[in-house]
C-alpha cells in the first residue's frame, strides 16, 4: 500500500464519523506534503478540518515517514469535482465549460449521471422584429463537463 493509499484509507475511516463531510481532493507531493480538501453537505467548519487532521496525524508514524499536512475546505473558487458537490449547489449559478461551449446558468438539478442547467436569454423573434425571452433547460452529462465553478452573486 502506497503512502497516499494509506492516507486515503485513514480519511475514509475518519469521514465515517462525520457523514455530512466528503473528500474532494487528496494530493501527496514528492516531498510528502499531504494536502486534503474537504467539503460537506452543510459546509465545513474549522473544527471539522482539525478533527480530520488529528485523525490522520494520530494514525501515521512520523518516524516511519515524515510528512507535512494541510487539511482545508474546498475553496469557493475551486472547481466542482464531486457529484455530491453538484447536488449541494442546486439553485446556485454555475459557470460550466464543456468541449463546445461555456454556459453560465442556474443549476436546476443534479443526479448521478448529469446536471440540468436552466437560464433565459433574449433572442430574435421567429416571426417579426424585436426580441423575446426564451427559457432554456439543458442536461449535461458529467463526462462532458471540463470545469464547473460556482458563481458568487452579491445582491
Amino acid at each position: 500500500m502506497t503512502f497516499k493509499e494509506k492516507i486515503a484509507d485513514i480519511i475514509e475511516r475518519g469521514l465515517l464519523e462525520k457523514p455530512s463531510l466528503f473528500l474532494v481532493d487528496l494530493s501527496v507531493s514528492d516531498a510528502y506534503k499531504v494536502t486534503v480538501a474537504l467539503d460537506g453537505d452543510n459546509g465545513v467548519t474549522l473544527q471539522d478540518c482539525i478533527d480530520i487532521s488529528r485523525i490522520i496525524d494520530n494514525s501515521l508514524d512520523r518516524k516511519e515517514q515524515d510528512f507535512s499536512l494541510e487539511v482545508a475546505s474546498a475553496g469557493v473558487s475551486s472547481p466542482l469535482k464531486n457529484i455530491r458537490q453538484y447536488k449541494k449547489n442546486i439553485g446556485r449559478t454555475l459557470k460550466v465549460k464543456t468541449n463546445h461551449e461555456t454556459i453560465e446558468a442556474e443549476l436546476a438539478a443534479a443526479n448521478d449521471e448529469f446536471i440540468t442547467l436552466k437560464w433565459s436569454s433574449r433572442e430574435p423573434k421567429k416571426i417579426g422584429k424585436g426580441k423575446e425571452t426564451v427559457e432554456h433547460n439543458r442536461e449535461i452529462p458529467y463526462s462532458e463537463i471540463k470545469e464547473a465553478l460556482v458563481i458568487i452573486i452579491f445582491n
